[in-house]
């Protein structure tokens, strides 16, 4: 389960994206325009090296609320398995 707790500020990400895993999802956050893009890939590849076919992404609102939204997302994705790809 990701935890909210593990993530940082809504003002980190006015400045830089932030990466993570968990037990062989890998995720993304970043501020994209006005709003946050979380993405998530199956493990072992980085973001840059993963093929765009294998990545999910979801749109949230540019806001504290918006934040919590991703993290629930991305550990609702976790738990559906909708990040694994069988072969690479």
């Amino acid at each position: 389960m990701i935890n909210r707790s593990d993530l940082v500020p809504i003002n980190y990400y006015k400045k830089e994206p932030f990466y993570g895993s968990y037990k062989g999802m890998r995720y993304r956050v970043i501020k994209s325009d006005d709003v946050l893009l979380a993405t998530v890939w199956p493990e072992p590849y980085n973001f840059e090296s993963t093929a765009d076919e294998k990545k999910k992404s979801s749109e949230f609102e540019f806001t504290q609320n918006g934040v919590d939204q991703a993290y629930q997302w991305l550990d609702e994705q976790y738990e559906l398995g909708n990040y694994t790809c069988p072969v690479y």
